[in-house]
């Protein structure tokens, strides 16, 4: 299987979130289809800050994963700036045949191309798969994180 990873367009935007709900956890969320207001804002801003993007994953020229890259530029760490990595998702079809290791490593190689010297990500506590997965990359369990939903 090649796959090829690049940012996502609008007509990206319907699969991109059909890839969101196809998951229990995050129709647990809200996250449904179809696409509504909702997203086409959230699209537009995204694609509006040079500081974020969403990355589609192709294989055969049909989108199967997606992730958000935010870089933040911080004080701490010596002026050194981070990505953070977010809604990373596959298809359920392709998953377990590497499409999702290379995706990241794609991920942390851009991230680097940016100048970034840390790359951060938060996986929901319910996936434990996610978690084995994310360790097998090198990425290690360092913090304890918190939100606040509003």
């Amino acid at each position: 299987m090649t796959a090829t990873f690049r940012p996502a367009t609008r007509d990206d935007v319907p699969r991109i979130v059909d890839l969101l709900a196809d998951d229990e956890i995050s129709r647990s969320r809200g996250h449904v289809a179809p696409v509504g207001p909702g997203h086409w804002a959230a699209y537009d801003a995204i694609e509006a800050d040079p500081r974020n993007e969403i990355v589609v994953a192709e294989v055969d020229g049909e989108v199967v994963g997606t992730m958000q890259l935010t870089y933040i530029p911080g004080l701490s760490r010596d002026g050194a700036e981070r990505a953070q990595v977010e809604a990373v998702r596959v298809a359920s079809a392709h998953r377990g045949r590497g499409l999702g290791r290379a995706f990241m490593t794609w991920a942390v190689a851009r991230a680097h191309e940016r100048g970034c010297r840390i790359v951060q990500l938060t996986t929901d506590k319910r996936r434990p798969d996610a978690h084995r997965f994310y360790t097998s990359l090198g990425f290690t369990p360092s913090h304890e994180g918190f939100k606040l939903l509003g």
